[in-house]
């Protein structure tokens, strides 16, 4: 027996065919504006992805310093308070000049941490000491190549010294 005979299945006539309803204009409308939005979505995506790493690694030194806080060595407390005293301390003697209000303060608690401290101390001023070093003489290259840019050219009027 074929399905056709059967009396519950009726054949269609000819053959259907489906036919994508048209657009309305609210439809149109959310196109568009996703199109629009695709290169914002697209760079709030990208950020994000390389945002999250660090936020969770962030989170994770902050837990692990909280959990180090709970359980914290014997007098690390009173140690830390002395390194903080010695920053403020920094800032009562800098008054006048913004330079001292940058130097004072991490001076005087690099101090009192050093005596704490000392073997970190020393590691921490090599390290610094190379990285300082590295960085004037960058700078004392920057500086060279702008004066022989600016003053070493011939006939240029800087470079006499009877013309102001």
């Amino acid at each position: 027996m074929k399905v056709d005979e059967l009396s519950l299945y009726s054949v269609p006539e000819g053959q259907s065919k489906y036919m994508e309803e048209p657009r309305t204009q609210l439809e149109e409308s959310i196109s568009q504006l996703r199109h629009h939005c695709e290169p914002y979505t697209n760079w709030c995506q990208e950020t994000y992805s390389q945002t999250k790493p660090k936020m969770q690694s962030l989170v994770q030194w902050g837990l692990d310093s909280y959990e180090y806080l709970q359980n914290a060595p014997p007098g690390f407390f009173p140690r830390l308070g002395v390194i903080g005293f010695a920053g403020l301390v920094g800032l009562l003697f800098t008054r006048g000049s913004k330079i001292k209000k940058l130097v004072y303060p991490p001076g005087f608690m690099g101090l009192a941490a050093s005596i704490y401290y000392p073997q970190q101390a020393i590691t921490f001023i090599q390290v610094s000491g190379e990285k300082l070093y590295d960085w004037g003489l960058r700078g004392y290259i920057a500086v060279e190549d702008l004066w022989k840019e600016n003053f070493q050219k011939p006939g240029n009027v800087k470079s006499s010294p009877g013309n102001k």
